[in-house]
């Protein structure tokens, strides 16, 4: 079985990014990274009846209490997150315990954040089984739940013992989850690597045929950029913020059309057209960037609704310093930063394309 090991260079919280092919199932003993006698899984209704046992399964000798939650973004509220406390109370866990997420971005960011709260913080590992979290929100410790005001909104930074990516869990990924997944695979390239948008444009008719080598070193690649940058900037004070390229735009654009309706990726993709077009960056590069985001199959244009409401939805958003709505621009294309000098007259266009 082969498999690739990264490293989350964080001194004394650093971990590993395993990754490979046919891992859960007893594949890959992940006990050996959990110091207690029991963890609680956290899983939803959609993961659980098909991963769950063979989670257990790579857990020999473990307790293995577990909660599924309803499946979606718009379960992804503190109401959830307490649900999780309340069973780790009743299952009277100790500090000792350690939270298993299984599952996409919104089971990892939930289950991050009760292992955060819990008893001041306990042992959490990440068990990704979707594209999106596989190459972004598994890695790098950030954890929480939306509020109605904005997009995760609510959280902290909590880092996992282990990420274990099995790759397997991509077949049974819905075609719409693969594509919101390839919208963060993009923002990578777009806002980084450049080399590797080069790479993403040859192979996304592979990408989305779900070719297995493929998809392993996208999965790669991404992971490889995510560790050096959070190993870098973990809380996110410098560079780390490049990794947000188009998402406040997105994450307005979900805000605004209610958590759930759009799907994360589907709203990065349109958040990364319109970051693009406020950037100025050539019309040659616009329309590369577009039209690639365009053959995953995603969105380029956002969902009617009111300019004013896209702006009102930014004003809380995290990147925001000294009353100021900064924004990851481009450059050109690979190469990301972060300002608060836009031309304000370009946005209010860019906006108003969300009414036309």
């Amino acid at each position: 079985m082969k498999t690739h090991t990264l490293n989350v260079d964080l001194g004394e919280r650093s971990y590993p990014i395993v990754i490979g092919s046919g891992l859960l199932g007893g594949g890959y003993d992940l006990s050996s990274h959990i110091s207690s006698q029991s963890c609680f899984v956290v899983s939803n209704d959609t993961v659980a009846p098909l991963y769950l046992d063979k989670l257990t399964e790579c857990l020999p000798g473990l307790d293995t209490p577990s909660i599924s939650l309803p499946d979606g973004e718009a379960f992804k509220t503190v109401a959830t997150a307490q649900s999780i406390l309340d069973e780790l109370v009743c299952c009277r866990a100790g500090r000792d315990i350690t939270v298993v997420a299984l599952g996409g971005g919104v089971v990892g960011d939930i289950a991050g954040f009760a292992a955060a709260c819990y008893m001041r913080g306990v042992s959490f590992v990440q068990v990704p089984t979707t594209l999106l979290a596989q190459v972004d929100s598994s890695v790098g410790g950030k954890t929480g739940v939306n509020h109605p005001g904005g997009k995760n909104l609510v959280g902290a930074f909590h880092q996992p013992e282990i990420v274990l990516i099995d790759t397997d869990t991509l077949t049974t990924l819905s075609d719409r989850e693969l594509r919101a997944g390839l919208a963060e695979v993009i923002k990578y390239g777009a806002s980084i690597d450049s080399g590797f948008l080069d790479w993403l444009e040859e192979n996304m008719e592979a990408l989305l045929a779900r070719d297995a080598d493929k998809l392993a070193y996208a999965i790669q690649r991404c992971c490889e950029i995510k560790a050096r940058v959070v190993a870098e900037d973990e809380k996110e004070a410098g560079v780390r913020a490049l990794l947000n390229f188009g998402h406040t735009f997105g994450h307005a654009i979900e805000n605004s059309v209610g958590y759930g309706e759009w799907l994360h990726g589907e709203a990065v993709a349109v958040g990364m057209v319109m970051a693009a077009e406020l950037s100025g960056i050539s019309a040659t590069d616009q329309c590369r960037l577009k039209s690639l985001i365009s053959a995953a199959g995603l969105p380029v244009s956002p969902p009617l609704t009111r300019a004013g409401q896209l702006q009102d939805a930014m004003q809380l958003d995290k990147k925001i310093l000294a009353g100021k709505l900064r924004f990851v621009l481009l450059r050109e294309l690979g190469e990301a930063y972060v300002t608060d000098d836009y031309d304000a007259t370009t946005l209010a266009t860019v906006l108003a394309g969300a009414e036309t």
